[in-house]
């Protein structure tokens, strides 16, 4: 293996694409008991520079851990999109040190709002706080 030497870190951006979930997000009684089809993106920024030079899963943000994180917190019904990306974004910042900032946009597909609309989205922003 060829090992660079590296003074500088190496930022990133690792996102995590439409990932589709079925849950039951809304403040109508219909929304809780039909659910709907939501589509979730997630952009996370952090320091690659170990994985790069190790080449090892280890020393790596972990996607698949990622992904499931997300999956366990759209299970959770919510009356609110925001109450939902909040606990989403708390909950990678909390469970990920290697999260430096993160971008997360929820889309509720064909909402019930009384036309005709693909989506109704939030997007959220965290920044790790430097001390």
């Amino acid at each position: 293996m060829n090992k660079r030497a590296s003074s500088n870190e190496i930022s990133s951006t690792i996102e995590l694409e439409e990932m589709i979930f079925y849950a039951y997000h809304g403040c109508f009684k219909e929304e809780k008991v039909v659910g709907n089809r939501f589509i979730v993106n997630v952009s996370l920024q952090n320091d690659i520079t170990k994985a790069a030079e190790s080449d090892r899963i280890e020393d790596a943000l972990n996607y698949t851990e990622v992904y499931n994180t997300i999956k366990e917190e759209m299970i959770i019904k919510s009356n609110l999109l925001e109450n939902v990306a909040e606990r989403i974004s708390e909950r990678l910042m909390k469970e990920f040190d290697a999260i430096e900032y993160l971008k997360l946009k929820i889309s509720k597909m064909n909402p019930p709002m009384g036309g005709q609309m693909k989506a109704v989205s939030i997007i959220t922003e965290k920044r790790r706080k430097k001390y």
